[in-house]
């Protein structure tokens, strides 16, 4: 007697278990784009590029244990006189020719030659180490402005909409003043057009955010349209003290990616050279030749080998090239100091600007604007002021919030190029 079981209600039970499980941990999740150092664990787990540098790294890291190794050995098998003096028909049987020579053989570097070029390949895999980290900088340094821009994009959208809501009710004010015959309805027009204006602008920074989003998809290997969260919240900004010249620039001798790059690549220059003048030196190769005669072996045989280095012209020329490019080396790492010293100036009086500039803004002119306005939108109401004047007082306030909100991002985005350049967070 055959019985049935109630498999597709089970099937039906487990998956509807596994999608509530997958959908609990989905909810437990951060959306990306939230948090900052998300972000940047994101892209460092998930960057095309940066995945491929690393990859790099690794093989010229595993480069190291095969510069220093000896060549393999060499094998030689020599059948003398395979037919006897005529006596036999040719063959390759070692115990039926005349003799069978064997020869085992190894080349040997003179002296210090493996030990420059283990050097050598060292350097260039800590060169190779020293361009991942510069990448990850660089590539740090772009989610961080990406970031920032959204967020003060964000700002700069809450503020429009303020203004707008803000508008609407002069709009209003104008509108009741109209038809009570105080005012004419140029001033109703004018605050429809002022609307239109600002609206126009948030269409603008959509666009704008829109933009970014795809930028910093991109750069976290996903598709351009997936969604990304609003940033939450902006880094601290660090105290003065942190922010001392001389102490940067010790900073960015000690840390930045791009100047450890070009002194590892001195030092594998200066290795390179080493070897190079290594060359005059013979190498030399031994050998061991043990010579069988039918099923026994009766001779032995010991062998030296050295190349003679005669074409020394060659040499002489191998051994400039070698300094040229030491040479070249030392002045490419002087040349990326001095750009960085630079950059880091430049940035350092940038921020000094912003925080002066919003200082100023904060404290003088949006009260000053804020009372200027109040005042206007007073004598308008009381039919002491112009609908243009109160507009222009409106405008005042506007222009000194964007412009504080434009310190603020100046302020973040030099931050955050003074810590690409010192290869650290302040």
């Amino acid at each position: 007697m055959k019985h049935s079981f109630p498999v597709r209600p089970l099937a039906l039970l487990i998956v509807l278990f596994w999608q509530a499980l997958a959908f609990n941990v989905q909810a437990q999740e951060k959306p990306v784009g939230a948090d900052l150092h998300g972000l940047l664990e994101y892209a460092k787990s998930h960057n095309v590029e940066y995945s491929a540098m690393r990859h790099e790294a690794e093989a010229a890291a595993e480069r190291i244990g095969s510069a220093g190794a000896l060549p393999d050995p060499k094998l030689q098998v020599e059948l003398r006189d395979i037919t006897k003096m005529g006596e036999q028909n040719p063959t390759l049987d070692p115990s039926r020719v005349g003799s069978t020579r064997y020869l085992l053989m190894q080349d040997f570097p003179w002296y210090g030659k493996r030990d420059l070029r283990t050097g050598v390949a060292t350097a260039e895999a800590r060169a190779a180490e020293g361009l991942v980290q510069s990448n990850w900088t660089e590539l740090s340094a772009l989610i961080r402005q990406t970031f920032l821009q959204r967020y003060f994009l964000d700002s700069n959208e809450r503020l429009l909409q303020e203004q707008l809501a803000l508008m609407s009710q002069l709009e209003k004010i104008a509108q009741a003043r109209y038809a009570g015959g105080l005012t004419p309805q140029q001033d109703v027009i004018r605050a429809q057009l002022e609307q239109n204006a600002m609206r126009a602008e948030l269409i603008g920074v959509s666009g704008e955010r829109r933009a970014l989003s795809a930028k910093l998809n991109a750069v976290l290997n996903r598709p351009t349209a997936s969604p990304l969260e609003a940033p939450e919240e902006l880094p601290a900004i660090p105290g003065r003290d942190k922010l001392n010249m001389g102490e940067l620039i010790e900073r960015l001798r000690s840390n930045n990616p791009q100047v450890a790059v070009e002194s590892h690549r001195i030092t594998a220059a200066e290795q390179n050279r080493e070897l190079t003048y290594k060359n005059r030196y013979p190498d030399i190769s031994l050998g061991v030749s043990p010579i069988q005669s039918g099923n026994r072996i009766n001779e032995w045989e010991l062998m030296l080998q050295v190349n003679i280095p005669l074409q020394q012209g060659a040499r002489r020329s191998q051994e400039r090239e070698a300094n040229a490019m030491l040479a070249a080396a030392r002045a490419r790492q002087e040349a990326a100091t001095q750009r960085l010293f630079g950059e880091l100036a430049e940035n350092l009086s940038a921020y000094e600007t912003a925080e002066r500039s919003e200082a100023l803004v904060r404290g003088s002119v949006l009260p000053q604007s804020e009372l200027s306005f109040k005042s206007a939108l007073a004598g308008y109401e009381n039919g002491k002021v112009d609908f243009a004047t109160l507009l222009d007082a409106q405008r005042q306030i506007t222009q000194a919030r964007v412009s504080m909100l434009k310190a603020q991002a100046e302020q973040h985005l030099r931050l955050t190029n003074i810590e690409k350049l010192i290869g650290e967070a302040l």
